[in-house]
């Protein structure tokens, strides 16, 4: 007889993972969140429902699980093209039509952020260390700005990285009600605002 391969639900787990969290992914941006099924991302998957059911519990920890790979992603890619705060507006612009591609999962992120702001929700640590890190990654960059006195004198530092984060997150919501909103256009303008004695990015010179 051949040996039976070794199977159950610690097999490749987090291989196994990383394909539900690609499947759903698909599924959420093609359906949306409330159509999509853990039956359909279970078969993208190519697994049982029940095995879906062992590594997520419920379809908002697959959305959770989607955002944070976003997340994840962006991160990489910023790393390697914001070297400094002069590349940031040129990346933001990116960044924000790369999302404009999938409108659903920015639907889906904001409809997340606001039900996460409870306490009680399974999200809420998530958000809350996700701001945390963006207001602490923005606000470095600020203060160096500051110190080469390129940050406009009647903003802090601090205070310019909230903004930064209102204006992006902002932004997309009013682009989800408006598509025809040109929103790179203000993100540009906000950063020249706040930097008014830097040099331009080469993509606006």
């Amino acid at each position: 007889m051949t040996p039976a391969k070794a199977r159950g639900p610690y097999t490749k787990t987090p291989t196994r993972r990383a394909e539900i969290v690609r499947a759903a992914r698909e599924s959420f941006a093609e359906h949306g969140f409330t159509k999509a099924s853990l039956r359909d991302i279970a078969e993208r998957a190519g697994i049982t429902h029940a095995g879906l059911l062992h590594h997520f519990r419920t379809k908002d920890d697959l959305l959770a699980a989607v955002l944070a790979e976003r997340d994840t992603e962006e991160r990489r890619y910023a790393a390697s093209k914001v070297p400094d705060m002069d590349h940031l507006a040129p990346y933001l612009g990116d960044l924000l039509r790369h999302h404009q591609e999938a409108p659903e999962l920015m639907r889906l992120w904001i409809e997340l952020a606001a039900a996460a702001s409870r306490p009680e929700h399974p999200a809420h640590g998530y958000f809350v260390q996700r701001y945390a890190w963006g207001s602490d990654q923005f606000a470095r960059g600020m203060r160096g700005k500051a110190d080469r006195g390129e940050l406009h004198e009647a903003i802090a530092p601090e205070h310019a990285a909230t903004l930064l984060q209102a204006v992006l997150n902002g932004l997309q919501l009013q682009w989800l009600l408006d598509q025809d909103l040109d929103i790179v256009g203000p993100v540009r303008a906000f950063m020249r605002m706040t930097f008014p004695q830097a040099a331009p990015p080469e993509d606006e010179e």
